[in-house]
């Protein structure tokens, strides 16, 4: 969905362009709606995103305008498809100086993503202040590009390598920033998850677990499988299952309401993308990560070692991630409350509850405005 462009007496305050995955929109969607707060009018927040991106759907759900540009990864070979990519690249540059012309926007704000490289060349082009906002501790090649060009960036964990970087946080949503953890002592919980999609890695590590811990009356496990993944794990948790078990094993296949699972959260197991690394931090979730290999620029390891190295998190690579090892893991955290107790006010004290408004002070600051 495109929506037209503001006419010639509106006046647009940010264009804010990027997404495709959740790890790019919310952020973005948490920016717009301080500045809302702000006393900026909705109308002159606009989104470019691209046309496949899940920004194409959650945007124009939150009332916003949005225009939609073409684009895709380019291949580590030349194939067909990388023609195809060439020519939306060189259409969305088109439209992306259009949109900027049209929009004459005080500021560009870039949150990484197909989209958001064209629209910040364009800015530059144009003379538009821009910011840039990088989730992960490894900065993705639009924003990496942006700052070599102007752009002021804003990060979200330390000692990210992009030069004169301000610190906000990575802005998450507000029931979770609001979460406080209560879990139960005397039945600890250990949550698995995989992100939205799930990971099977993660979700064939977890069924082992089960067969090893199925004797057990002293703990229980929340699996979220993702939705792709749930009637094969079901059908073989099934299997699994024997008259007797003790073990109290809970399988989903999406989990609708994070914040109260994290309030009641022991420890998790999961993968490290950046919106997951700013949930745990916020609602102060021990946790043991297991980063996605191949994920652009290794980011999800570069995320989950500054968890690690701020001893809020335990790092196990995807292939050494079995049954065995998160037994290991998972044991030696749970006979040890004192660690555990740490672990959640060191994820704490990587949080930026107040991350939406340092991001909304730098773009309001770029743009000349002052709050």
């Amino acid at each position: 969905m495109t929506t037209p462009p503001p006419g010639p007496s509106d006046e647009v305050f940010a264009v804010i362009t990027g997404g495709g995955t959740g790890g790019h929109v919310y952020p973005a969607l948490a920016l717009a709606g301080e500045l809302v707060g702000r006393g900026h009018s909705r109308e002159t927040i606009r989104f470019v995103g691209a046309s496949r991106g899940l920004e194409s759907r959650v945007v124009p759900e939150r009332g916003y305008a949005i225009d939609l540009l073409p684009g895709r990864g380019f291949q580590r070979r030349f194939t067909v498809a990388n023609l195809r990519a060439a020519w939306d690249t060189l259409v969305a540059s088109v439209r992306a100086r259009r949109i900027i012309r049209r929009a004459r926007p005080r500021v560009v704000v870039g949150v990484g993503g197909y989209a958001s490289l064209p629209c910040l060349v364009a800015a530059r082009l144009r003379r538009v202040p821009s910011v840039v906002h990088e989730q992960n501790a490894a900065p993705g090649l639009a924003n990496r590009i942006a700052v070599r060009m102007g752009a002021k960036p804003a990060v979200s964990l330390p000692d990210t390598p992009l030069r004169g970087a301000v610190m906000t946080g990575n802005p998450v949503r507000s029931e979770i920033a609001a979460v406080r953890r209560a879990p139960n002592a005397d039945l600890p919980l250990v949550t698995v998850f995989g992100g939205s999609l799930g990971a099977v890695r993660v979700n064939d590590a977890a069924l082992e677990l089960y067969d090893r811990w199925r004797d057990r009356a002293d703990i229980a496990v929340h699996h979220a499988t993702g939705p792709r993944n749930y009637e094969d794990c079901m059908a073989r948790l099934t299997a699994l299952r024997r008259p007797g078990d003790a073990l109290r094993y809970e399988l989903v296949g999406y989990e609708e309401h994070m914040d109260r699972l994290y309030a009641r959260t022991t420890v998790a197991v999961c993968r490290a993308g950046a919106v997951t690394v700013a949930e745990l931090a916020a609602s102060g979730v021990p946790s043991v990560l297991v980063p996605l290999p191949g994920a652009p620029g290794d980011h999800q390891t570069r995320n989950a070692e500054a968890l690690a190295a701020a001893a809020a998190a335990i790092v196990v690579p995807d292939q050494e991630c079995d049954g065995n090892r998160l037994d290991a893991e998972l044991t030696a955290l749970l006979t040890d409350p004192a660690r555990l107790e740490s672990m959640s006010d060191a994820a704490r004290g990587l949080a930026r509850p107040d991350a939406a408004a340092r991001l909304a002070d730098l773009v309001e600051e770029v743009s000349g405005s002052g709050r």
